[in-house]
């Protein structure tokens, strides 16, 4: 698999990076003006895309503290998606605000 990864020039994952950094700009755009929320799913699912798409983009140009930011937003998103399908099952937690 490593041998297939080095076959795909550079480019190709400075490309994907670049379009995670499109979507967390889409996303937060987004939020700013009202088109989704911060309860929303598809605001986590955005957000989790982004990060793996920017992570993506860092194989051959590793940034260990970019890294590591991508690592925190792939963990969190998935735990806010996980939080609101268990509230929209009827679970007793709840996504409202307060």
């Amino acid at each position: 698999m490593l041998e297939t990864i080095a076959r795909i020039p550079p480019t190709v994952f400075d490309v994907i990076g670049l379009f995670g950094f499109g979507l967390y700009v889409l996303n937060y755009t987004m939020l700013t003006f009202h088109r989704v929320t911060s309860h929303c799913k598809s605001y986590f699912a955005i957000n989790l895309v982004a990060a793996i798409m920017v992570l993506l983009g860092m194989v051959f140009s590793f940034n260990l503290a970019s890294a590591l930011i991508q690592l925190f937003w792939i963990g969190i998103s998935i735990a806010a998606i996980i939080i609101r399908v268990r509230t929209s099952k009827g679970g007793a937690l709840s996504a409202e605000p307060a």
